[in-house]
């Protein structure tokens, strides 16, 4: 083919376009993802993004901080165990999405959609189920709340309830987790066993079940159930089966217990698991709150995380904490509130780690007071996309509407005001 004076230059910029991509492609493709969600909106400042040099309108009763194992990082007072981890996470300190009510907080920050459009769209958990509908076999839903979603915006949004959130309920701190549909302590297993013989003792006195077809199809899907109940779906939930040490190190309380299950089901290759924690919405009383939460959410999250790595296990498995939003800097001590801080959605933290993250950095800057972002807003589309990258799902790519067609996965991302683009200086590539 002729040369012409601009070929050397096309093949120039096709080999540096090349070379970007290459550079952007994860290091490796997550295999699930730990979602720790602090349901109420956790304080940026008294967790991820202290401010000791501020006055005590902004740290309130926490002006002291935690040292942690990586140079130049500090974070809150009562998370001395995460401090000690530090290498194992990174931060972000500029998450923002600007919305400051609850509902409309938890819908941006579950499904990453800020465009105000009609569409409801399905939380980042049923987007993972969907498109692992084909690559995981295993017996257990692939997207699991311990003990319950978040709010109606962990459903399935219009790809439908197949893909919502299944809810364990029960309470993972008691002797026996009651699970759903799988743990029932009021029905021993012998019993169980019991009522199925005189249900197919019963069948047989049914013209129906004489039918070899129908016996055949009932017989397998039974079966199915009967694993499903008492198979390796029941093992994967008996926290029992773990050591009194192992117990005692994630804390016998709820967020502890729930950090352990989600452990267990990674190992069971649960895509998603959404573990739950309520109380962060703390207009009152909240120096006085933090005090009991923080320590247990320290416990659990530095156990979960030292767990993980130990198995071997964090390289493949993505885990999150955060909120729907953050809350006030600045302390409102007047009457009714009494020294609590009020929702914030201008700028708040998340922590990550894990699934291709690279840790032990700081990604965002806000100002001394935190009330500001001066350095990298990153929006929720920003962090699911990246998320959706490290699991090998196409951020840019597209889901089925029935009524719409082929539509954006992330409608915002991209989009001005609502993306800033994904978090590549916090991917692992194959550089």
């Amino acid at each position: 083919m002729k040369s012409t004076p601009y070929s050397h230059l096309r093949i120039y910029t096709f080999i540096l376009l090349l070379s970007v991509f290459i550079n952007h492609v994860p290091a490796q493709k997550a295999k699930s993802v730990i979602l720790i969600y602090l349901d109420g909106g956790p304080a940026q400042t008294d967790t991820f993004d202290p401010k000791p040099e501020a006055t005590r309108d902004i740290f309130g009763n926490f002006k002291e901080v935690s040292t942690t194992n990586v140079p130049g990082i500090i974070i809150g007072s009562k998370l001395p165990l995460l401090a000690q981890q530090t290498d194992k996470y990174s931060l972000i300190r500029s998450m923002t999405h600007g919305v400051f009510a609850h509902e409309t907080g938890h819908y941006a920050m579950i499904t990453g959609d800020l465009s105000g459009g009609s569409i409801v769209y399905p939380s980042y958990g049923a987007v993972i189920s969907y498109f692992k509908k084909d690559s995981y076999t295993g017996i257990l839903p692939p997207y699991i709340s311990l003990t319950a979603a978040n709010n109606r915006f962990n459903e399935g949004g219009f790809l439908g309830n197949a893909y919502k959130s299944f809810d364990t309920g029960g309470a993972p701190e008691k002797s026996a987790f009651e699970v759903e549909g799988i743990i029932n302590s009021f029905v021993p297993e012998d019993r169980f066993q019991q009522r199925m013989q005189l249900l197919k003792t019963i069948e047989k006195l049914s013209p129906t079940f004489n039918n070899p077809d129908v016996s055949e199809q009932v017989d397998s899907m039974r079966g199915r159930n009967v694993g499903f109940i008492f198979g390796e779906s029941r093992a994967a939930f008996d926290l029992s089966s773990e050591s009194a040490e192992t117990r005692e190190r994630y804390g016998m309380h709820r967020i502890g217990q729930s950090c352990l299950a989600a452990r267990k089901l990674v190992e069971a290759g649960v895509p998603f698991i959404n573990v739950r924690t309520t109380g962060w919405d703390t207009h009152k009383k909240h120096f006085q709150r933090m005090n009991e939460m923080l320590p247990e959410l320290d416990q659990a999250l530095s156990a979960l995380l030292a767990d993980l790595d130990a198995k071997g296990l964090l390289e493949s498995t993505i885990v999150l904490c955060g909120g729907e939003f953050g809350r006030t800097p600045r302390v409102q001590w007047e009457a009714p509130w009494n020294g609590g801080r009020a929702h914030y959605g201008k700028a708040f933290s998340y922590l990550v780690a894990g699934g291709g993250f690279i840790p032990g950095k700081v990604v965002g800057k806000t100002d001394k007071t935190g009330e500001e972002i001066v350095e990298r807003k990153v929006y929720p589309s920003d962090l699911i996309g990246t998320v959706y990258l490290l699991m090998g799902i196409n951020p840019k790519g597209t889901l089925p509407h029935i009524s719409e067609g082929e539509i954006p996965v992330l409608p915002s991302l991209g989009k001005e005001g609502q993306s800033n683009g994904l978090l590549y200086e916090l991917i692992k590539t194959n550089k």
